[in-house]
């Protein structure tokens, strides 16, 4: 069986989803050259770090954190790219894995009753053939030994893409357009909801907004990067 395996990686080597170049057999998803590289934001355990202050006055979330910093033209931009446009899942689910690994050292956000992933339209869903925010909660449950409920917060409405719409028109996007299925199911769980990038918070906060409604519920929020300039 190793002999097939060597054999198969000798004409179908896998690539790194970094840097474009053949990985050794050791290596999953990325090189070690870009493993190291990547650009971690570290904020996990500094309350009032940049991402909680985007939720201040609009939502009321335990902690907030996000793996990496997303320079323009870096590394995370460049993986995001790959998770959402070229059928990458599997990045999704490893890069979450890692994330989970850091998480699980955290002193904020190491325990949750449940990961739930910002849920994608279904013909956005149909399209694409699956949810990144859900890869990545894959990943993130894995590391943390929790799980991943995929189908009790959803997505009434399928909104118009956020790009280059103002802070408010990104709001007004997302208002009302997420509901609860099983509101029974989250009550009095700390809940760690999954986005792939937050920028305004707009998409975070309509989650949290029918979210709240729960009694009960203690709400953190995790996202695989943050935008940087």
């Amino acid at each position: 069986m190793g002999y097939l395996a060597d054999f198969s990686y000798l004409f179908f080597p896998s690539y790194c989803a970094g840097c474009g170049y053949a990985l050794y057999k050791n290596e999953n998803t990325l090189c070690l050259k870009c493993l190291i590289a990547l650009p971690r934001a570290g904020i996990h355990d500094f309350p009032g770090n940049k991402l909680e202050k985007i939720f201040w006055g609009r939502a009321h979330l335990e902690s907030v954190s996000a793996f990496l910093y997303m320079p323009r033209h870096g590394m995370a931009h460049r993986l995001m790219h790959e998770l959402k446009y070229r059928n990458n899942p599997e990045l999704g689910v490893h890069l979450g894995k890692l994330f989970g690994l850091e998480l699980s050292d955290s002193v904020r956000m190491n325990s949750f009753d449940a990961i739930i992933p910002v849920p994608l339209h279904p013909k956005k869903f149909q399209k694409r053939g699956y949810n990144q925010s859900a890869c990545i909660a894959q990943g993130i449950a894995e590391s943390l030994g929790s799980i991943v409920i995929l189908d009790n917060l959803c997505r009434r409405t399928d909104t118009a893409t956020q790009t280059k719409k103002s802070r408010y028109q990104r709001w007004e996007n997302v208002s009302d357009i997420f509901a609860v299925e099983r509101p029974e199911e989250l009550a009095g769980k700390r809940l760690l909801l999954i986005d792939d990038v937050i920028t305004t918070g707009s998409t975070i906060e309509g989650c949290a907004e029918v979210l709240k409604n729960i009694p009960g519920v203690i709400l953190s929020v995790a996202a695989l990067a943050i935008p940087v300039h």
